[in-house]
């Protein structure tokens, strides 16, 4: 994998709070699974970077070889790798994700 496209998905990850790498973008995904991690990003009330890797297979892989994970979607907060759509969902559930996300919140939730 070509060390400028690591290079400018590390600078992405570090310079926002919240980046996340999907099929598609939250207003027009192109997987279930990107877009139920964008859902739950909304419902929580951050605001963040959405990387459309459709756009890019250098990308694609890229960020796969980034994280040494080999799913899209990607959550990364505070420059962390968090996981994909499993590992969010269950944070989520159960309070984990409200918590890691509270720093960066600039809205009230979403409630049922």
């Amino acid at each position: 994998m070509s060390e400028d496209i690591l290079s400018q998905i590390d600078k992405t990850v570090k310079e926002h709070d919240i980046v996340l790498f999907m099929k598609g973008t939250p207003e027009f995904p192109q997987c279930g699974f990107s877009q139920r991690v964008a859902a739950i990003l909304d419902r929580m009330g951050v605001t963040y970077v959405a990387i459309n890797v459709l756009l890019d297979p250098r990308v694609r892989q890229g960020i796969k070889d980034y994280s040494n994970w080999p799913t899209i979607p990607q959550l990364y907060v505070g420059g962390e790798f968090i996981g994909g759509c499993d590992i969010v969902t269950e944070m989520y559930e159960s309070g984990e994700l409200e918590t890691l996300l509270s720093p960066y919140r600039n809205k009230d939730p979403v409630t049922d």
